[in-house]
């Protein structure tokens, strides 16, 4: 590939997000979408012929025939495909999480950086357009509330909640609070699965910084929103709206403070689009992406912890 040439690209996995992989790394710019991967043939089929991508079952068939790829199958088998590529030094974003277990996450680490392929992780909200405004806000939180509530799905079953959904949070508020984190408490409950379907952590971080998370897939409402609170201000995060709320408060002199603030500006994008869109260009450019695989490895991490907290 040369830097004129577009990035020779494949989906594997097209279920209920894979598709939509696939769907927008056809019209990126600058990638070329040659292939769509997945074990039912007739899916694979479905999502890559009106693409103009050839359908196959054999992801590992792709290896000389791509510059990266994009993983979104089942987390058990995350190792399993895309160990390869990263050992060829091809490009590969992981949906979220990384692995089953850290261990496996160091693995595929490990690959890419002996390779020095890129190894990307799926964590879309750090994406979202309103995640983006707001950071500029967020200044040594004291408090943060988040409530991620979907209704039942049929997906992701194969994974508790904390690893499901509210990973996606543990990875924003990892990225926003620059401590490590002191202690974690967790309770969670198996309710319509085998699995944990719905969780609370409350992260205690060194800086005294204190997070609060609650995450369900069993809830007759869809919320998804994030609140910081930090000296003089508060920043309100709405993910699915792409809305910011910022209110500070303002004192004068000798007179009564005064609170003031409102909604900013969010300039609305798709957050998949632009994950993909900095994995592409990372890959064409030889960067880091935006999420690394240590940034993945980290919210496992602290996602395994929480669901040790919640089973001991």
């Amino acid at each position: 590939m040369t830097s004129q040439e577009p990035l020779r690209v494949a989906a594997i996995g097209v279920g209920y997000l894979g598709r939509h992989h696939a769907r927008i790394l056809s019209a990126l710019d600058g990638a070329r979408l040659v292939a769509v991967a997945d074990i039912n043939r007739e899916r694979a089929a479905a999502v890559a012929l009106p693409l103009g991508a050839r359908p196959v079952v054999d992801a590992h068939g792709l290896l000389a025939d791509v510059d990266a790829i994009s993983v979104a199958v089942p987390t058990e088998s995350h190792v399993e495909v895309a160990l390869p590529f990263l050992e060829q030094g091809i490009g590969v974003l992981i949906e979220k999480p990384l692995a089953r277990t850290v261990a496996e996450a160091d693995r595929l680490i490990a690959a890419a950086q002996a390779s020095g392929a890129v190894l990307a992780v799926g964590h879309t909200e750090r994406f979202n357009p309103a995640v983006a405004v707001a950071r500029a806000h967020v200044r040594a939180p004291r408090f943060i509330e988040v409530h991620r509530l979907g209704t039942f799905p049929e997906r992701s079953l194969d994974i508790d909640v904390v690893f499901d959904l509210m990973i996606h949070d543990l990875d924003v508020v990892l990225s926003m609070v620059e401590s490590e984190v002191a202690a974690v408490e967790a309770v969670g409950v198996p309710v319509l699965t085998d699995r944990v379907d719905i969780a609370n952590a409350r992260l205690r971080f060194e800086s005294g910084c204190i997070a609060n998370l609650t995450a369900s897939r069993i809830s007759r409402d869809r919320t998804r929103k994030i609140r910081f609170f930090q000296p003089d201000a508060y920043v309100s995060i709405d993910y699915a709206e792409q809305e910011v709320e910022v209110y500070r408060l303002r004192r004068g002199d000798g007179a009564r403070p005064e609170i003031e603030g409102g909604k900013l500006d969010v300039p609305r994008e798709e957050p998949l689009r632009r994950e993909l869109a900095d994995f592409v260009s990372a890959v064409r450019n030889h960067r880091s992406p935006a999420v690394t695989g240590h940034d993945g490895r980290r919210a496992l991490a602290l996602a395994q912890l929480i669901t040790e907290r919640i089973g001991g």
